[in-house]
């Protein structure tokens, strides 16, 4: 499922870049929302002295302004090649892997009104889901 993510990323960026109808846009982004919903990604983790957090993309211009989104990956190439980016970014850290769902990583950071959705295998890719849309429409 997490391969077909990928898929469907890069479809859409395409379909988007070649001006698509927007009701083909909507309908892949919803299929994109169930996808995430159901896929287990992979979490950067960096390590720096003593303390472990995870990795997030900073978006607000501003000194106030936290909004943030996190970034996941549908593979560990994918990850391995986000490491190497923020590792010549930062400088230093030491980078572990987690994984979640999509709908256990939106659902822990639900509170957080500073979290924006979660970016999908950036920055090479970096397509954005707004945590609000990740969803199962049926159940199971």
């Amino acid at each position: 499922m997490e391969d077909n993510l990928k898929e469907l990323t890069e479809q859409y960026i395409e379909l988007e870049d070649n001006v698509a109808s927007e009701e083909e846009l909507n309908e892949l982004a919803h299929e994109i929302d169930h996808v995430v919903y159901h896929s287990e990604l992979i979490i950067l983790l960096n390590k720096v002295e003593e303390e472990t957090e995870i990795v997030a993309l900073l978006i607000g211009e501003e000194e106030d302004d936290e909004s943030y989104f996190l970034p996941v990956y549908t593979s560990e190439e994918e990850a391995n090649n986000a490491v190497e980016f923020f590792s010549q970014q930062e400088g230093s850290g030491e980078f572990e892997f987690d994984k979640a769902t999509g709908a256990d990583i939106v659902a822990s950071y639900s509170e957080d009104e500073d979290f924006l959705g979660l970016a999908i295998n950036a920055p090479d890719n970096g397509f954005i889901v707004f945590a609000e849309t990740v969803h199962d429409c049926c159940d199971d």
